[in-house]
């Protein structure tokens, strides 16, 4: 049963029993109207209507039940609509978001002090984690929104908007030998040296870890973190050469550092935020979302806002200019 075939019922119930009259309120044609109510009264095994010829003369009995009941639940429908439409305008509550230490530290804090001078009213939690603990926040409803990159197999349930492109980046002390190499890097460079990476780089399907396999080559993983200042950190100590996101590194706090790019040695990344597909969007939510990404078509976040159907992430991206954040100088 569809509530498209309770407001053709009940259509032309008001409309004095005439499929063409019901048909021109609703804005379709008269043979699906009428194709609609025989499925309905197939399916539910009576006859709603008396029926002479092509016309209809009168409702059955049980036509008059069914119709009275199809009113009270197309009323429900429309009650649901309105608090939805009451909750989405709502200015008080709360925006959660679970992300990595990248995205927290370097991407969003500008964005959030913008929406908090916006939305005084909307309390914001932040929380930081690893695609996995990300996936598991999300999951369990402790984030609204979940911020990452990759990983898409951990968040089949999420729609999920393209927010931005990155590089990966080498940062080594400039007293290292890799900090006076004038060629280009190459992957070759990198193996003869530990390497100090985020969390999870160093399992064997890691886009890093694929990068080195497909040159046969087996890079040295000294140290993980899922903190870029952490891997800086052990990368001024001597631990390893650092391979991070361009984002990772600022000018006046990492000026004692040599950058080196390393954007053709891997793929380019895109970071992406989402939200469960039965997750209400009220309209800061959404507000949120523009402020994020710009450059995402109108159309689409409104679609999510009304409950509507989203393109998949790789169709997002594919017709989506997303903008490239990287360290200064570096990628195009």
């Amino acid at each position: 049963m569809k509530l498209q075939q309770l407001r053709f019922l009940t259509a032309v119930a008001d409309n004095g029993l005439n499929i063409t009259s019901a048909a021109e309120a609703l804005y379709t044609s008269q043979p699906g109207v009428s194709k609609q109510i025989r499925l309905l009264e197939d399916e539910l095994g009576l006859k709603l209507f008396i029926r002479k010829g092509k016309r209809i003369d009168a409702l059955t009995p049980a036509g008059d039940k069914v119709v009275e009941r199809a009113r009270r639940v197309l009323r429900e429908v429309q009650a649901i609509k309105a608090l939805a439409d009451e909750l989405r305008g709502e200015v008080r509550g709360l925006l959660s978001l679970a992300t990595t230490q990248t995205q927290a530290r370097y991407v969003l804090p500008q964005v959030i002090s913008t929406f908090r001078q916006a939305f005084p009213e909307i309390n914001v939690e932040l929380h930081q984690g690893t695609s996995e603990q990300i996936a598991q926040m999300i999951g369990e409803r402790q984030a609204d929104f979940a911020m990452a990159t990759g990983g898409e197999e951990l968040f089949c349930d999420v729609i999920k908007f393209p927010v931005y492109r990155w590089d990966r980046v080498v940062v080594v002390p400039r007293d290292h030998p890799l900090a006076d190499v004038e060629k280009p890097l190459s992957l070759q460079d990198l193996a003869r040296y530990p390497l100090v990476t985020y969390l999870f780089s160093d399992h064997p399907d890691s886009s890093l870890m694929t990068a080195f396999r497909e040159h046969d080559l087996a890079p040295r993983i000294a140290f993980t973190a899922r903190d870029s200042d952490i891997i800086k950190t052990y990368v001024r100590t001597g631990l390893g050469v650092g391979i991070v996101a361009g984002m990772a590194v600022t000018p006046g706090n990492d000026d004692d550092l040599r950058v080196l790019d390393a954007s053709h040695l891997f793929p380019r990344l895109t970071t992406w935020i989402g939200c469960r597909q039965d997750f209400l969007l009220k309209n800061f939510h959404a507000d949120f979302l523009r402020l994020l990404a710009p450059q995402l078509d109108p159309a689409v976040i409104d679609d999510a806002l009304r409950g509507r159907p989203v393109p998949d992430l790789k169709s997002l991206i594919s017709s989506t200019p997303l903008p490239l954040r990287n360290a200064p100088g570096q990628g195009t």
